[in-house]
């Protein structure tokens, strides 16, 4: 159950990694309709009710905080970002620690095809239900940006590896799973071609 009796919620973007399986360029710097990935992720999170959000860099992390610049979000160092999500999760809670948020939304940088109102519904689902964590799913299987109410933050932590918060949602009994009408949950860009098919599916929609 909720650990807040008024929850406010922040958003983590993670957007360290090497893109080690776009090729040549960074993957979040790659550009859909003229703008960076991570920016439209990061706008689409300025433009939802989190009440805060910041954004973990660490892979060529100064040409990935020029395409934030003019954003309203904090920017933080993950140095450790070879060794996988996991040490970006660490560094969003500790940044939703000091910034005594009551939960975090979290985001992924290659993914700029979540709706605003996907991650409005999360919200509202945390804000007024039971559930400590809040997932979306669409066509019966999950995806992201997740919700994790700040009793889970000692779990998040300490995970290891390329996982994120997947161990915590999976030992968790109270979880929502949320049916949304967003298939911009799955679409996560990991190549060219996935830019160019996923972008193509949007403009179909």
């Amino acid at each position: 159950m909720n650990c807040q009796d008024h929850p406010g919620v922040g958003g983590v973007i993670l957007a360290a990694g090497r893109s080690a399986r776009y090729g040549p360029g960074n993957k979040l710097l790659a550009t859909i309709d003229g703008t960076a990935v991570v920016r439209q992720v990061a706008e689409t999170a300025s433009q939802s009710s989190l009440t805060d959000v910041v954004a973990v860099l660490g892979y060529e992390d100064e040409a990935v905080a020029e395409a934030l610049d003019g954003l309203s979000l904090s920017h933080r160092h993950n140095s450790d970002y070879a060794a996988g999500q996991s040490a970006s999760v660490r560094h969003g809670v500790e940044f939703a620690r000091s910034a005594d948020w009551d939960a975090a939304l979290f985001l992924l940088g290659d993914m700029p095809f979540v709706r605003v109102e996907t991650i409005e519904t999360l919200i509202e689902t945390y804000r007024t239900g039971s559930a400590s964590i809040v997932v979306p799913k669409y066509d019966g299987q999950r995806g992201n940006p997740v919700l994790f109410d700040g009793c889970h933050f000692d779990a998040l932590a300490s995970v290891s590896g390329d996982r994120g918060g997947r161990d915590v949602i999976e030992a968790n009994e109270e979880t929502a799973f949320i049916d949304v009408a967003d298939p911009g949950i799955h679409w996560d860009i990991d190549t060219a071609a996935d830019r160019a098919e996923f972008t193509d599916r949007r403009d179909g929609l």
